[in-house]
């Protein structure tokens, strides 16, 4: 791991290097000819977000702080839903406007997953499932009333 020093803390990495170039790992998508479009359609629904540039082979953009990659590779591989972006949600009306935008042209899934219209899997989830999905309480009510969901509706998580 050249590049990189462990401060005292075992849980902070600082780098010795800053440059644009050592922002370490980030995700490359990979999209037969829509690149653009989908770079510019993603920071469009995301505050915080901004396009980075690109061209015709590729775009580089940032969500809410997170660099990515979209790459015209060509129609040899296919985004699939092995790979998906979460987004935590913090109310129903954040989940409503996420899924509403990211499924508009594409596929709804369930339990919060939708596929959008340029292939990319996603899961608009609440930002409280992680809690109800580990409590040994909780966890079986929640993983059943998620089975009968496309779109999460955050009150029926608490539903016998």
């Amino acid at each position: 791991m050249s590049g990189l020093t462990v401060s005292g803390n075992p849980y902070t990495v600082k780098k010795k290097h800053s440059s644009a170039a050592m922002n370490g790992p980030y995700t490359c998508l990979w999209y037969n000819n829509e690149a653009q479009q989908a770079a510019e359609f993603y920071c469009s629904l995301f505050e915080h977000s901004e396009h980075l540039g690109g061209n015709g082979f590729m775009a580089l953009f940032r969500l809410n702080g997170q660099q990515y990659m979209a790459m015209n590779g060509g129609p040899t591989y296919h985004l699939n839903p092995a790979v998906s972006l979460v987004v935590e949600c913090a109310n129903q009306q954040e989940i409503d406007h996420y899924w509403a935008k990211l499924s508009e042209g594409g596929n709804p899934g369930r339990c919060g997953w939708l596929t959008d219209k340029f292939g990319l899997s996603w899961q608009i989830i609440p930002s409280v499932l992680g809690r109800l999905m580990t409590d040994p309480k909780t966890a079986p009510r929640t993983q059943k009333a998620l089975m009968r969901m496309t779109k999460i509706e955050i009150d029926d998580l608490y539903k016998d």
